[in-house]
């Protein structure tokens, strides 16, 4: 394992102003990357060319069209351009945060003998079956994909047990599990604030929050599902939605039209607030079906906030006791609602903290520095109030 500094490029696409975790997942690591002693380099599409120095270390933007249909995602497609600025970059190692359009980077590293990384951020047999596409066809799909980026890449970096699942399924041997994390210093149990509670529910009410994509393979609509279930059991609950997407507007028609207390704030880009919300509600649902990861979840933990997931995803491996999974129903996540709340609140806010505490961001750089076969070259120096570019 190389102890010398290293020039660490980043690709991704889907990254846009209104991205959640893998916007937050990138800006993590290029923070501890960079205080590691490296030299993280992001290259992001958006409107138009930047080239800027953040917090997070430098941030290319390349411009990119936009993907229809997608509520502001941007893709890289001139891959002439992006190959001749890895040239002109000579990265030591590359990094690459999408499975899909920009495996094609895989080769030019190897052209370039350069070592690479590509981090799975979701499943992708789960997210094409969120596509409507059979678990048959999913599995069939997702191998032959998985094949080709576990031939291409030096090593395929999975979050989760559960993430790592399809790669074993083809017999991947250069699978590594690097976990990623929450900021238990900005995520806390001490921002719950009973004003804001109450600007979203009432005293009698259990306020539940969602903070999500609004997007088909998240289904947001369950959290609208299981508010209904609850409320006819004749539990008194409201639900506050941060995040936006292609579908919040047939959800905010739904919630109109069956009369359901649902407040929409679409994108939430104070993270203070955010981190308010997150801590002053009684649970926080999590209804994704192929989350790999789910760090907006992990971040409501930070906050004391215990979490409802879907069973099918990665998040009941990282939530563990202090949360519930549920089927991906309205009534099955009512269900784990009532379980939670039955546990007392100081009990479920207390569990839900000390799981957080288990995933900081500190041990998550150390596991993709690994990957990157290099490690801290430098002690951690104190974060520099940069202004953020665009990613």
């Amino acid at each position: 394992m190389t102890g010398q500094s290293l020039r660490i490029v980043r690709l991704a696409n889907f990254v846009a102003p209104a991205s959640g975790g893998l916007r937050t997942a990138l800006r993590e690591l290029g923070r501890g990357y960079r205080a590691a002693g490296h030299a993280p380099v992001l290259i992001v599409p958006g409107e138009r060319h930047t080239d800027r120095d953040t917090e997070q270390g430098r941030v290319i933007t390349l411009p990119g069209p936009l993907l229809p249909g997608t509520g502001g995602y941007r893709v890289l497609t001139d891959r002439r351009r992006v190959a001749a600025l890895l040239e002109d970059l000579a990265p030591d190692r590359l990094e690459v945060s999408d499975r899909t359009t920009l495996r094609w980077t895989g080769r030019w590293a190897r052209r370039a003998r350069v070592p690479s990384v590509m981090v799975s951020h979701e499943t992708a047999d789960g997210v094409l079956r969120t596509w409507g596409l059979s678990e048959q066809l999913s599995r069939r799909a997702a191998d032959a994909l998985n094949t080709r980026t576990a031939h291409v890449y030096s090593r395929v970096v999975c979050t989760t047990e559960f993430a790592e699942r399809e790669f074993v399924r083809i017999g991947a041997r250069n699978v590594v599990r690097a976990p990623l994390g929450v900021d238990l210093m900005e995520r806390h149990p001490g921002l719950r604030d009973p004003g804001l509670r109450g600007q979203y529910a009432r005293g009698d009410e259990t306020l539940l929050v969602m903070c999500s994509r609004l997007s088909v393979e998240k289904r947001p609509g369950t959290a609208l599902d299981a508010l209904e279930a609850l409320l006819r059991r004749g539990r008194r609950a409201a639900l506050v939605v941060a995040g936006d997407g292609p579908q919040r507007a047939r959800l905010e028609l739904r919630a109109r039209e069956r009369g359901l207390p649902v407040t929409f704030l679409g994108h939430v880009s104070d993270r203070s607030l955010l981190g308010a919300l997150q801590a002053s509600a009684d649970v926080c649902l999590a209804p994704g079906p192929a989350e790999t990861f789910g760090l907006a979840a992990l971040e409501a933990m930070a906050c004391g906030t215990p979490v409802v997931a879907g069973a099918s995803s990665a998040l009941p491996e990282v939530i563990g006791s202090a949360g519930a999974a549920a089927a991906g129903t309205g009534e099955a996540f009512a269900d784990a609602v009532e379980s939670l709340l039955a546990r007392g609140e100081s009990v479920r806010r207390d569990a839900a903290r000390a799981r957080a505490e288990c995933f900081g961001w500190g041990t998550a750089v150390e596991a993709f520095l690994a990957a990157h076969d290099t490690e801290v070259v430098r002690q951690a120096e104190p974060r520099r109030a940069v202004a953020e570019g665009v990613a």
